[in-house]
């Protein structure tokens, strides 16, 4: 039986967060801290934010959708590409999700960011491509709704969101983190676009 990939990721997180959480230095070495990675030539921390949270529900949210959806894209992108292809999808994905944020913020010092969320919306968009009339259930919205419709009002509301400039959530990581797994999903096949627009106008008929 083979291991599931999207399982293992999910483990790791969990316990690098939890170490994080009880251990200070930890999380601020970790942490994405664009002056770090500009001054200091910590490169890594592109890369190590994503496996931190801010707190169990931040984790738990990102994990639960991850697991959710990670599945179904791990059984396609293992046999488009391998499961090592899969595990630099995801790895990649972390980190050009939140380069934008890092170009943006390189200079500010009192800038953090941290959490798997772009990685995540790669992963959750790649599926809605294979399966966009599926529905979904995510929290905070309490009954399923398709996939498709998902993805217009995420979107909608990060560029929303990221334009506001409000609170602590990173929108625009959510924002290229959607777009990167639309594009890399679509150049590994291409096919998969004619099936995405031939399953919408079908009405549901995938």
């Amino acid at each position: 039986m083979q291991m599931s990939i999207t399982l293992v990721i999910v483990v790791v997180t969990a316990l690098v967060s939890w170490r994080a959480f009880n251990d200070p230095r930890l999380l601020e070495r970790l942490i994405l801290w664009p002056p770090a990675v500009e001054r200091r030539k910590q490169y890594d921390r592109l890369l190590t934010h994503g496996f931190i949270h801010a707190d169990w529900m931040h984790l738990l949210f990102n994990m639960v959708t991850l697991w959710s959806f990670g599945t179904a894209v791990e059984g396609v992108f293992s046999q488009w590409i391998t499961p090592a292809g899969y595990v630099l999808f995801y790895l990649s994905a972390i980190v050009v999700a939140i380069l934008p944020t890092w170009l943006r913020h390189r200079h500010d010092a009192n800038y953090r960011s941290l959490g798997a969320s772009g990685a995540v919306s790669a992963v959750l968009f790649a599926f809605i491509l294979f399966d966009p009339w599926s529905k979904l259930v995510i929290f905070p919205i309490p009954v399923p709704i398709p996939a498709i419709v998902f993805a217009v009002l995420y979107v909608v509301y990060s560029i929303w969101m990221d334009r506001r400039g409000a609170g602590n959530v990173n929108h625009s990581a959510h924002l290229w983190g959607a777009a990167y797994g639309v594009l890399f999903t679509v150049i590994m096949e291409p096919r998969v676009l004619a099936h995405f627009f031939a399953t919408i106008t079908g009405g549901g008929q995938g």
